[in-house]
C-alpha cells in the first residue's frame, strides 16, 4: 500500500513575512566637515558660484553613504546642470525684479499696490519651483540600479499650494496639517521607483492630533526666545516622523521611531554657535576700530564721521572682510548640524517594510531639467 501523502497544489503555507529593513548611514562627519568648510572658502572667492558644486558634493555624499538592505543610493546630478538651471532662472526673474523697480520709481503711488501682485508671483514661482527641484533630484537618484522620477504639473501644485496657503492663512495655521497632507499626497501620488507608483497614506487629521499643542505654544514662542527652539525642533520632529509613516511606493513602506526631542540638540548647537560667532564679530569690530583709529592717529569722531568718507573706507572693508567670515562659518555650521546631522538622526530610527516588492522593478522615466532647482535656488526655496 503506497502510503505516501500529496498535498494539493495552492495549499502550501505561505512564508512568514521578511523582518523590517533598517537604514544605515555610514558617512564620516569629520570628511563632510572639511568637504563643506573648503566648499564655503571656494564660495567666498567664487563670489557664490561654487555652491553648485558644493550642493552636488553634500547630496553625493548624503545620497552615496545611505544604505536600504545593504545597497546604497547614487546621486547623478551635475553642478553644471544646476549652474545652467540657475541662470536660466535668473533670465525670467530678473525681468520680473526690474520691472517692479521701475514701477517703484515712476509711480510711487502704485509701489504699495504693486507688492501685492510681485509677492504673489513670486510665492507661486517658488511652489513651482519646490515641485520642479524635487523632480530634478528624484530623477538623479538611483538605487540598484534603477532611477526614481516624477511626472505631474508643477503649476498644478503651485496653484493647489497657494489655494492651501489661503486657507491657512484664514484659519489661522489650523489648516496646516492638512495642507501638508494633500501637498505631499500630491507629490507622493506623481512619484515613481522605476514602474512602481509612489502613494502617501499620511492624513491631516493624525498630524493635527501630534502637534496642536504647538500651535497654541506658538504665540508665546516667539515672545519668550528660550522656548521658540523648543517649540520649532518638536514639530520638525513630530512633522519628520508623521511624513515618514506615509510614505509608500509600491508594497513597500516606512516607519519611524523618531521621538519628539530628537532635534533639540542639534537646533541648540546651531544657536550657540551663532551667539559665539556674534559674539566674535563683535570684538573683531571693536578691534578693528581701534586699529584703524591708532594707524589714522586721527580721534575716533573724526575717521567715522560722515564728512570724512575716505578714512571711513579702511574701517569699511574690515568690517566686509568680517562680515563674509561669520557668513562662512555659520554655513558650514549650518550645513553640519542640519543637513548632515540631521540626515544621520533621521536614518537611525527609519525602517523598510516589504522591501522584497521592490525586487523585480523595470527601469522607467526620463531625466528632469534643472530649471526647477534654479528657480529654488534663486528664489532662496532650495532643500539639499
Amino acid at each position: 500500500m503506497n502510503d505516501m501523502q500529496w498535498t494539493p497544489i495552492g495549499s502550501e503555507p505561505l512564508p512568514p513575512p521578511l523582518p523590517p529593513t533598517r537604514v544605515d548611514f555610514t558617512g564620516n562627519r569629520s570628511e563632510f566637515r572639511k568637504m563643506v568648510t573648503k566648499g564655503a572658502m571656494l564660495e567666498l572667492v567664487t563670489f557664490g558660484f561654487y555652491r553648485f558644486w558644493l550642493v552636488t558634493d553634500v547630496r553625493r555624499h548624503l545620497w552615496a553613504n545611505t544604505a536600504i538592505d545593504g545597497d546604497a543610493a547614487e546621486y547623478t546630478g551635475r553642478a553644471k546642470e544646476l549652474l545652467v538651471g540657475f541662470l536660466f532662472a535668473l533670465a525670467i526673474l530678473v525681468p520680473i525684479y526690474l520691472a517692479y523697480f521701475l514701477v517703484g520709481i515712476e509711480f510711487e503711488r502704485w509701489q504699495g499696490f504693486a507688492s501685492t501682485p510681485l509677492f504673489i508671483s513670486f510665492y507661486a514661482f517658488g511652489q513651482f519651483a519646490i515641485f520642479r527641484a524635487r523632480r530634478y533630484r528624484l530623477t538623479r537618484t538611483v538605487w540598484r540600479g534603477v532611477r526614481f522620477w516624477m511626472d505631474g504639473s508643477g503649476w498644478a501644485y503651485s496653484f493647489r499650494a497657494m489655494a492651501w496657503g489661503l486657507l491657512v492663512l484664514l484659519t489661522l495655521g489650523l489648516a496646516l496639517p492638512w495642507r501638508a497632507a494633500s501637498l505631499e499626497r500630491y507629490k507622493m501620488q506623481h512619484t515613481h521607483y522605476g514602474d512602481l507608483r509612489g502613494d502617501f497614506e499620511g492624513d491631516g487629521w493624525t498630524f493635527f492630533k501630534r502637534a496642536w499643542w504647538l500651535w497654541l505654544l506658538s504665540p508665546i514662542a516667539l515672545l519668550i526666545f528660550p522656548l521658540a527652539p523648543f517649540v520649532y525642533a518638536d514639530f520638525k520632529a513630530r512633522e519628520w516622523r508623521w511624513w515618514l509613516d506615509g510614505i509608500r511606493i509600491g508594497g513597500v513602506s516606512l516607519s519611524s521611531d523618531l521621538p519628539h526631542d530628537a532635534f533639540y540638540g542639534l537646533y541648540w548647537k546651531v544657536i550657540g554657535w551663532w551667539i559665539l560667532l556674534s559674539m566674535v564679530f563683535s570684538a573683531y569690530l571693536g578691534g578693528s576700530a581701534l586699529l584703524v583709529v591708532r594707524l589714522s592717529g586721527v580721534p575716533a569722531d573724526q575717521v567715522f564721521g560722515s564728512d570724512n568718507t575716505a578714512r571711513s573706507i579702511p574701517m569699511l572693508v574690515l568690517m566686509v572682510l568680517g562680515y563674509f567670515a561669520v557668513a562662512l562659518a555659520v554655513n558650514i555650521v549650518m550645513r553640519v548640524y542640519l543637513q548632515r546631522d540631521l540626515w544621520a538622526k533621521v536614518l537611525e530610527t527609519v525602517e523598510v517594510h516589504d522591501i522584497a516588492a521592490a525586487a523585480d522593478v523595470r527601469g522607467s522615466g526620463q531625466l528632469a531639467s534643472a530649471l526647477g532647482e534654479g528657480f529654488a535656488d534663486g528664489l532662496d526655496v532650495a532643500g539639499f
